[in-house]
């Protein structure tokens, strides 16, 4: 799982892992898609603070 996170390939991670077919490497990638999204929106919230905080007047 942590391998998927940071990126790893399915041929990587079916090396690392010693699986033979893709069905097994594709469950880890599923289940870090979600993570992906939580980061993108997190990502995303900050980027927004910053262009209102940049938007605000200097005072």
């Amino acid at each position: 799982m942590l391998a998927a996170e940071l990126g790893a390939g399915l041929k990587d991670l079916m090396a690392r892992m010693g699986h033979d077919n893709v069905r097994a490497a594709m469950i880890y990638r599923h289940a870090v898609r979600g993570a992906d999204k939580v980061i993108t929106d997190a990502i995303n919230k900050q980027l927004h603070a910053r262009d209102v905080a940049d938007e605000m007047p200097a005072g």
